[in-house]
């Protein structure tokens, strides 16, 4: 199925004076979103969601007005981080996020299933049509910045986002390990396949502060990943340590307390990214 899109999308592409195929959908009526920005990884395992968080809870701080799509459908994990439970309620004219404890607007799989812990058993089609239904029956009201945190790797739910949804531009999240190359170099060149700019790079799990003398410790090696981020042209945006407490935070539920200031380059990007006209 992602093969065949992918294919459509390059025979789409103009030559010439040909006009190239708008696949966007409309947002709902009730949705008014400055800015969509898509988080996204070559695998998993690097801490995507947490770093989806940091940001959000990032930019309302400074007031901004802000939304997470959890388009990780499959193996959602935000609602878990900001301690929120429950069905999300809707009417006639669409289904309402819920609202985390900071002020995030929040829309999940787990915010729509009985039970939070029953495993979602779709098939990649179904799956691409709940990640649009999370932008055209939400009803997100007014945004300055809406997160759509993507499940790892380059399939159905990232090509969907890129086809269907008006993204700003993309941050790549990944951790130090002798594949770092290969992973980001594969969702930068998907990025730019689709069009979507790279607004940078987030390195996560990049090293701990030993607890007795501060000095850093790197559990998974010297971080390269400036010299990668050299090679690509685009900017390393942060790197954050190991920190326990994160953890506890979300495994409490109590995300929208955290503060991460390792990612305050990020968040100097996100205020740059262009607004749609």
């Amino acid at each position: 199925m992602a093969e065949e899109n992918v294919k459509s999308t390059e025979s789409a592409r103009p030559s010439g004076d040909e006009q190239k195929p708008d696949f966007h959908i409309e947002e709902n009526a009730f949705s008014n979103i400055d800015h969509i920005i898509g988080i996204v990884s070559g695998k998993g395992g690097v801490g995507k969601s947490m770093v989806t968080a940091s940001l959000a809870n990032a930019m309302t701080l400074q007031g901004f007005s802000t939304g997470i799509l959890d388009a990780d459908i499959t193996g959602p994990s935000i609602p878990k981080m900001y301690g929120i439970k429950g069905s999300a309620e809707s009417d006639g004219n669409g289904i309402y996020p819920k609202m985390a404890a900071n002020g995030i607007e929040i829309m999940s799989t787990n915010l729509l299933l009985p039970n939070e812990e029953d495993p979602v058993i779709w098939r990649g089609p179904v799956i691409a049509g709940v990640v649009k239904q999370f932008y055209t029956d939400v009803i997100w009201g007014q945004l300055d910045y809406l997160f759509v945190d993507m499940p790892p790797g380059t399939g159905d739910v990232p090509l969907t986002v890129f086809q269907s949804l008006p993204v700003d531009g993309v941050i790549i999240v990944t951790s130090p390990q002798d594949l770092v190359r290969m992973i980001v170099t594969k969702a930068y060149n998907m990025a730019k396949m689709m069009n979507i700019p790279v607004l940078g790079i987030v390195e996560n799990y990049s090293y701990m502060n030993c607890p007795h003398c501060g000095e850093k410790i790197y559990p998974f090696g010297e971080s390269h990943i400036d010299e990668i981020a050299k090679e690509l042209g685009v900017p390393v945006l942060g790197k954050i340590p190991m920190n326990p407490e994160y953890a506890k935070a979300s495994d409490a539920g109590d995300f929208a307390a955290v503060n991460n200031t390792s990612i305050d380059e990020a968040a100097v990007a996100l205020r740059s990214a262009g607004k749609k006209a």
